[in-house]
C-alpha cells in the first residue's frame, strides 16, 4: 500500500513538473517571451525535477530508493526556487542598485571556471529585469516561484511520509 501511494505521490510530481514546463514553453512559443539566463537554469531544475519523479515512478523504489529520489527531488525544486527568487529579487530592484556588465557568452565557456560561470548566471543579466508578461499581477518570476514552492512542498511531503512510514514498520518488528 505503501509503495503504491509513493508512485501515485512521484507521477502527481511529475505530471506537475511537466504541466509547468509546457506553459513554459508555450510562453515562449506562443506570444513569443525570450528566456533570460535565469528562466534556463530554473527549466534545467524543473527538467531534472520531472526527470527524476518520471524514473521514481517508473522504478517503484523501496525505502532506500524512495529516500534518494525523494532527496534528488528536494534539491531540485529547492534550486529552481532559489533561482526563482533571485530572479523576483532582481526585477523588485531599482535600476541604481542593479550593475551588469557582462561578456558574451563564447568567451564566458572559454575563459572561465564553473563557480565564476554560476556566479555570473545567478548574477543575472538586463533581460532578467524585465517583465514582459503578468497574469493575476504576478510576473513570470513569481509564478515559476510559486510553481516550485509547491513542488518542494510535494517533495518535502514525500521525505515526512516515508520517515512515518519507516517508522510505523519498525514500531511492529519490535513488539
Amino acid at each position: 500500500m505503501f509503495l503504491a501511494g509513493s508512485r501515485f505521490i512521484f507521477f502527481l510530481a511529475f505530471l506537475i513538473g511537466a504541466l509547468v514546463m509546457g506553459a513554459t514553453l508555450y510562453l515562449e512559443y506562443g506570444p513569443g517571451l525570450k528566456p533570460c539566463s535565469l528562466c534556463q537554469v530554473q527549466r534545467l531544475f524543473l527538467l531534472g525535477f520531472c526527470l527524476v519523479n518520471l524514473l521514481a515512478f517508473v522504478h517503484g523504489p523501496r525505502r532506500f530508493g524512495l529516500w534518494c529520489y525523494s532527496i534528488a527531488s528536494t534539491l531540485l525544486a529547492l534550486g529552481g526556487a532559489a533561482s526563482a527568487l533571485r530572479q523576483v529579487r532582481l526585477q523588485v530592484l531599482t535600476p541604481e542598485q542593479l550593475m551588469f556588465c557582462q561578456p558574451e557568452l563564447t568567451c564566458v565557456w572559454r575563459n572561465m571556471s564553473p563557480g565564476e560561470i554560476f556566479s555570473m548566471i545567478y548574477r543575472g543579466s538586463e533581460d532578467c529585469t524585465h517583465i514582459h508578461w503578468t497574469i493575476f499581477d504576478l510576473s513570470v518570476p513569481e509564478l515559476s516561484l510559486l510553481a516550485f514552492i509547491g513542488l518542494l512542498v510535494l517533495s518535502i511531503f514525500q521525505i515526512t511520509r516515508s520517515m512515518h512510514a519507516g517508522k510505523l514498520r519498525r514500531g511492529c518488528d519490535v513488539t
